[in-house]
């Protein structure tokens, strides 16, 4: 499961609002609008990944509502990605006609040892988490977006759940099952509990349990996907279900892979003031004229591009002045020329960011209930 913590929209999608009182993508979710090839590429941008591509054509021509599952466990404050990057996938997956089901995953949370394993805990961040995805804009409108609480489903339909999580366990050997741990955000050589070497087991469940037909998480996700499609196999299944894998951000410092939430300086996070936003984006690794491995430009291509469809650069006027660039590659070749320098480039992507962030700053400022979950949620120390 990701823990809290991905590729652009479709030229299709109108630019993403950036006041809270209109939903980035708000237009409905109208499919029958769309051909089959235009609902294709828009899901199928989602994904940095898709396995495998003639299913997902064939998925979205047969079947009126395909249920997307994405989960997170609530394990503390809510960094960009997982904020507007996924607010930006969910809206393209319900304007294509699908369902998509936010397993808010407080069980597994609670096995992989977050928020010290205080169950209460969790749940406070699991409502900090959705308080923020409707105030950045996510389409919630409607039924298109369920968040389901993973405590009180699988309390509820026990007699389904554990038989499903006991069969996948029987029909695994242990090898495999530790080749899983990654989604947790383990290695194979870490020292884990009898809890933590279960959970692939339980996510694996989940896939069938919410009847998904698309898994749409992380890269991070990826082998605990394969074994839901291996164990459809073993069953002798013929529908397996579709895996779509979003891009991981890096985090903002050299060499970082991943964002993390114990380091701060490595991401931003969707309530940062603005004078943070800008201190972190300054420190970030931003090499001149090299593009590759460069988080500033991460954060343009997978953020600022499908959010605004440009990025707005200011500068002295004997340094070109102001200069708006209408796509990733062209911003791309300019900076490995040298024309765009990392001292221009990082005040504007830090402009950009606190554009978006902003509607979620004034929810957690003005509303009584958001404001009192922030509050205990930066109070919890994040544990592992």
């Amino acid at each position: 499961m990701e823990e809290n913590d991905q590729t652009p929209p479709s030229e299709e999608m109108q630019p993403l609002s950036v006041t809270p009182s209109a939903s980035p993508s708000s237009n409905p979710s109208t499919p029958q609008v769309m051909s089959l090839e235009e609902r294709f590429q828009l899901v199928r941008s989602v994904g940095e990944e898709c396995i495998q591509e003639d299913e997902l054509r064939n998925l979205l021509d047969k079947k009126p509502l395909p249920i997307c599952y994405d989960g997170f466990e609530p394990s503390g404050r809510m960094h960009i990605a997982q904020g507007v990057m996924k607010t930006i996938n969910v809206n393209k997956l319900t304007k294509a006609g699908c369902k998509v089901k936010i397993w808010i995953a407080d069980w597994f949370a609670q096995l992989n040892n977050k928020m010290g394993g205080d169950l209460k805990k969790i749940r406070t961040v699991g409502e900090y988490l959705i308080e923020i995805w409707k105030a950045v804009g996510m389409d919630i409108d409607g039924d298109k977006v369920e968040f389901l609480w993973s405590s009180d489903e699988i309390n509820s339909r026990a007699h389904e759940y554990w038989p499903l999580v006991m069969d996948i366990a029987r029909r695994n050997k242990l090898p495999r099952i530790m080749r899983c741990v990654q989604i947790m955000g383990r290695s194979e050589q870490d020292e884990l509990t009898a809890a933590q070497i279960f959970y692939p087991c339980m996510q694996c469940a989940d896939i069938f349990f919410l009847k998904a037909d698309i898994c749409q998480l992380g890269m991070d996700q990826r082998k605990v996907n394969v074994l839901a499609r291996e164990y459809c196999d073993d069953i002798k299944r013929k529908n397996k279900p579709i895996i779509l894998s979003h891009h991981m951000l890096p985090g903002l410092q050299q060499g970082q892979e991943k964002m993390s939430k114990s380091d701060p300086s490595s991401s931003i996070f969707m309530e940062d003031e603005e004078a943070e936003v800008k201190t972190k984006i300054k420190k970030a690794y931003c090499p001149p004229q090299t593009a590759e491995g460069n988080p500033c430009l991460e954060y343009i291509k997978y953020i600022i591009f499908p959010w605004f469809h440009e990025f707005k650069v200011e500068s002295n006027p004997e340094n070109g002045g102001e200069k708006v660039y209408k796509s990733f590659e062209e911003l791309v070749a300019d900076y490995e020329s040298g024309g765009l320098h990392p001292g221009d480039l990082k005040p504007a992507l830090a402009k950009a960011l606190n554009t978006i962030l902003q509607p979620v700053r004034d929810h957690f400022s003005k509303d009584p209930k958001a404001k009192d979950l922030l509050k205990r949620v930066k109070g919890y120390r994040v544990t592992r």
